[in-house]
């Protein structure tokens, strides 16, 4: 006797690891939201990434517990994504790279990868990654690194569609992984961000890891005493450079801040600074510019499709020197400041969460089942909906 097929949900979100309040893990939770989804991930860690989930901690369901250093955590996660009951769901989204690994076990009914980008540690950024490791440790490293990238390409390989989250994402997905995908640029909360006053202090808000170069930027203002700069994230170099910048009475350091706090110290500043090495895509620059604040930015990556030069913001060379990011911040006086207020606005209406959802369905929904303005006719939850597209796979390529 054939056992009876398990009931199926419409729609499962999975994400790698709650561990800070980034941009994939607001992504993660738009997601989720924008397809009534459940919510997957490995573990979660941290009172800021519990903080962001909020409401979600109730109803989010784990794999692992939490897992020690990142290239062991990633190759573990690997192995634990796959406990995923994918073929409960019509429909997974995958958020990340070791939640694609899911797909090394059940098949959902469909499955798109939303790719925030390949592992750098695994392509254009391997070398820097080795360096960093002792090395008496590289070989294991390396077996590490080549065990991770088979498990990856193989995930990949099983994908239905993959959504990428900028051109230059959609890039390196077609340089290393040899696939195509479409381009759905993740979601602002712009209405979390005004414009407050127009402050004297200067902001950073990326990651504090070696590929966001806030290196760079505490370094340049130690030659502005007189510039303030305000730090408001953590990451694994903070105490590193925190003991960088001790006696720098102009540099403020905060550590991961609420949302709420977050905003404030945004719609008060004069402009954010974020000059990251070829970034994925970058949520910080958009919050500014919701804020009505321009951003100093590097023109490269992700900040070629959202920051305008001389618009709302100034875009440095992506080798720019110390002295190009001071002249930059010298350069962005509180008059100019304000001049650009209403053209960052309306810039950052481009990414809001509504566009993202518009684009979303755009991209992964067939026009027979997109709901009209003023018609129902194919109901239920927009998972439902993104799901029927699984009746013949591979239609939404």
């Amino acid at each position: 006797m054939t056992a009876s097929p398990r009931p199926q949900r419409a729609a499962a979100v999975v994400h790698d690891h709650f561990s800070m309040p980034g941009g994939g893990e607001r992504t993660a939770l738009a997601l989720r939201t924008t397809l009534d989804a459940d919510l997957w991930t490995g573990f979660v860690h941290g009172a800021p990434a519990r903080a962001l989930l909020g409401r979600e901690l109730d109803h989010l369901r784990t794999v692992a517990p939490r897992l020690p250093v990142p290239l062991v955590r990633t190759l573990l996660l690997s192995y634990l994504m796959p406990r995923v009951p994918l073929a409960d769901y019509r429909l997974a989204v995958l958020s990340g790279n070791s939640a694609a690994c899911a797909l090394l076990g059940e098949r959902p009914g469909r499955s798109v990868i939303y790719c925030h980008s390949p592992p750098r540690y695994l392509f254009d950024q391997r070398d820097l990654l080795r360096r960093r490791v002792p090395a008496t440790l590289r070989p294991l490293a390396d077996a590490l690194l080549r065990d991770f990238e088979q498990r990856y390409r193989s995930a990949i390989d099983r994908s239905d569609l993959i959504l990428a989250n900028s051109e230059t994402v959609r890039a390196r997905v077609q340089r290393y992984l040899h696939r195509d995908a479409q381009v759905v640029h993740p979601p602002v909360d712009t209405a979390a961000f005004r414009w407050l006053a127009a402050g004297d202090y200067f902001v950073s808000a990326a990651r504090i890891a070696p590929l966001k170069r806030v290196e760079a930027i505490v370094r340049a203002f130690l030659r502005l005493p007189q510039q303030p700069l305000v730090v408001l994230s953590g990451g694994p170099d903070e105490r590193r450079l925190r003991a960088l910048a001790a006696g720098a009475a102009n540099i403020r350091f905060t550590g991961w801040v609420s949302d709420a706090e977050r905003s404030e110290l945004i719609g008060r500043c004069r402009a954010t600074i974020y000059v990251p090495v070829d970034e994925d895509f970058g949520l910080s620059p958009v919050e500014s510019m919701a804020a009505g604040k321009p951003v100093i930015g590097v023109q490269e990556g992700g900040l070629c499709e959202t920051v305008q030069h001389a618009r709302t913001g100034l875009l440095l060379p992506p080798d720019f020197r110390r002295d190009d990011l001071c002249e930059a911040v010298g350069a962005m006086d509180a008059q100019r400041s304000r001049d650009m207020r209403d053209a960052c606005e309306r810039r950052a209406g481009d990414f809001s969460e509504a566009r993202f959802r518009q684009r979303f369905a755009d991209v992964c929904l067939p026009a027979s089942c997109r709901r009209p303005a003023r018609s129902n006719a194919v109901g239920g939850t927009p998972a439902d909906r993104l799901a029927a597209s699984a009746i013949v796979p591979g239609t939404l390529q």
